[in-house]
């Protein structure tokens, strides 16, 4: 017998999924605009796809490498021999790829804690790190921060285009400088990412006023959205999450630093204790899931990154601005909106909870969270917990009220969400804070996807 659902056309399907036909009609007509950016973003996927699997057969991947190991984990070929993987697709001479990481902002808390001394500075060279970074750093005060530890910290502001401001950063660079920190990903800020070739520029002027320097690179939310990544420009260090891109949404913990041989030692000597380093860790039978990940992760990435162009070009032509603007070159997979309310980020990511596969049903609320300085709402109906690969939204509500909207597994996963956050955002008659004349449209008023109306 047929079911009910097979009956349906797939709008009637979308409109039993609670999006009304204003909405997806909308919806389709932003869709056929975006078909040749869709499928310069699949060219990108076939490339780093082709990367991953050659890095695979390189190493000679085989079954025993999902193997478990318990205790020391002493000679984990799988461990080992993935994180020869994690190398040969940065470019780098070494990696650290370990589930006791357990998350992006642990990653690059240890590669500073590796690397730094007491009377060292660490130099941010794209403005004010990610919040969570504030209280390792110390510039929001924490037993145990870098400052506790007598490491001075600068940080040269970016120019209001969101470029390097190259003057500031040489008069910061002085004899203590032992290490520059550059922040591919936004974070909680609406400035814009930064491509791969813009660190590369920054790479090369820092090399020659510094040239010892320690570069580090937060590449987290960057990771295969381009064919190159930072390390092929220089970076001394990448570091990521694995519940991120390169995880492809099957990694259930774990973080990477990728870089140089000697770098990744004292890394590892962080991590673990001084002269064990990354000869012990044990990889509790998560194995599988690290390399399968990584096996999918560009793939993943270009769903990801369908659904942020959607999103942008969606709000975008209803008045709202969004960061990258829809037509804008991609460098992370995370989707800026604002609102300029409360009430539109607590709308839209109530929207993205409700086309979640996990907890559809929970309405997410903000609250404080460990590392953040003002409320955050966060709405993530995933399958591992935290995993901003899997559909996501999240920002703290303060002004200017933006959400951080990123990930979806499949494309047609981040399409339903997206359009679910929409008419949550319809429903609730939240309104853009400025709505330009010759851009706003309103869903009510679409009829013909063939008509020109913008």
């Amino acid at each position: 017998m047929i079911g009910e659902e097979q009956l349906l056309t797939l709008q009637g399907l979308y409109e039993k999924m609670g999006i009304k036909s204003d909405i997806y009609e909308y919806g389709e007509m932003v869709l056929e605009e975006l078909k040749p950016r869709f499928d310069g973003i699949d060219q990108i996927a076939e490339y780093n796809q082709l990367k991953v699997l050659g890095a695979m057969q390189k190493h000679r991947v085989s079954a025993e490498h999902f193997n478990p190991s318990s205790g020391y984990g002493y000679d984990d070929a799988g461990r080992d021999t993935l994180e020869k993987v994690y190398a040969s697709v940065f470019h780098t001479e070494a990696a650290l790829v370990r589930p006791q990481i357990v998350s992006g902002t642990h990653a690059l808390a240890v590669a500073l804690f590796g690397i730094l001394r007491p009377g060292d500075e660490l130099l941010s060279i794209g403005g004010k790190p990610y919040d969570t970074m504030e209280e390792v750093i110390g510039i929001r005060n924490c037993p145990g921060s870098l400052k506790d530890f007598g490491v001075t910290y600068a940080q040269a502001e970016l120019f209001s285009d969101g470029s390097f401001d190259y003057d500031e950063i040489e008069d910061l660079l002085n004899e203590k400088t032992k290490m520059i920190l550059i922040q591919r990903s936004k974070g909680y800020q609406t400035r814009p990412s930064f491509s791969v070739n813009q660190i590369g520029e920054a790479i090369a002027f820092i090399r020659e006023k510094k040239p010892e320097a320690v570069i580090m690179v937060d590449n987290c939310y960057g990771e295969f959205v381009d064919v190159i990544e930072p390390s092929d420009v220089g970076a001394d260090l990448v570091v990521g999450s694995l519940i991120k891109n390169p995880g492809g949404g099957l990694a259930e913990a774990g973080g990477y630093i990728a870089g140089r041989k000697d770098l990744i030692r004292l890394c590892s000597y962080r991590l673990t204790a001084p002269g064990i380093g990354n000869e012990v860790g044990a990889n509790l039978g998560v194995l599988k899931n690290f390399y399968q990940g990584l096996f999918l992760a560009p793939v993943v990435v270009a769903s990801a990154l369908k659904g942020a162009i959607f999103a942008a070009s969606l709000y975008e032509k209803l008045g709202f601005r969004v960061v990258p603007a829809a037509d804008e070159e991609r460098n992370d997979i995370i989707q800026a909106i604002e609102f300029g309310s409360p009430e539109g980020v607590i709308a839209f990511c109530k929207g993205i909870q409700s086309a979640a596969p996990v907890d559809s049903y929970v309405t997410p609320e903000g609250g404080d969270m460990p590392g953040y300085e003002a409320p955050v709402i966060m709405a993530a109906g995933a399958f591992v917990q935290g995993s901003s690969i899997e559909l996501s939204a999240d920002g703290p509500l303060t002004e200017p009220y933006a959400v951080y909207f990123q990930g979806g597994l499949t494309w047609q996963h981040a399409k339903y969400g997206i359009l679910r956050s929409l008419q949550e955002v319809n429903d609730h008659g939240v309104t853009p804070p400025e709505r330009p004349d010759d851009s706003y449209i309103d869903p009510e008023d679409y009829e013909d996807p063939d008509e020109d109306f913008i």
